[in-house]
């Protein structure tokens, strides 16, 4: 827990969301209180609906510039465009589950710990990061194992 609020999390650029606040814990607080919990899941939902917007918007796009182009070139620029956003909705789609996932942790009252060895994942770093499941010393060690396996 940051003993110095004046220098906790100011870059709000990190957050996955606009217009919420990056959650200032007060000395003494207990770690994933009522507060908190609300404070993360108001950042969950508020992300869901952005990325669900985004799909809608898509879906709109799509619909509205699908032209049957004349010119081979023409038309298969357009279909290059579209398989880049399709590419980019499923991955968006993808986190949608996992932020459904962590919803569903939000309310179980079973967040903000990590999967691997139970300790405190950290406000920062959910702030950041709000569907982490691993604590930065686990997610760390997680990933120099996959370099060392992909290679």
């Amino acid at each position: 827990m940051a003993t110095d609020n004046t220098n906790y999390l100011r870059r709000k650029a990190a957050l996955p969301v606009d217009g919420i606040e990056p959650y200032i814990p007060e000395a003494g607080e207990e770690y994933m209180n009522e507060k908190q919990l609300a404070h993360f899941r108001n950042i969950l939902v508020a992300w869901k609906k952005s990325l669900m917007e985004e799909v809608d918007r898509t879906v709109d796009h799509m619909k509205e510039d699908a032209t049957n182009f004349s010119d081979p070139a023409d038309r298969a620029t357009q279909e290059e465009e579209f398989a880049l956003e399709l590419r980019a909705r499923d991955r968006e789609r993808k986190l949608i589950r996992k932020i459904e996932k962590t919803i569903a942790r939000v309310d179980d009252d079973d967040y903000g710990f990590c999967d691997a060895c139970g300790i405190e994942i950290g406000l920062q770093r959910l702030e950041v990061r709000p569907t982490a499941e691993l604590c930065i010393d686990c997610k760390t060690t997680q990933e120099i194992k996959e370099r060392q396996m992909a290679v």
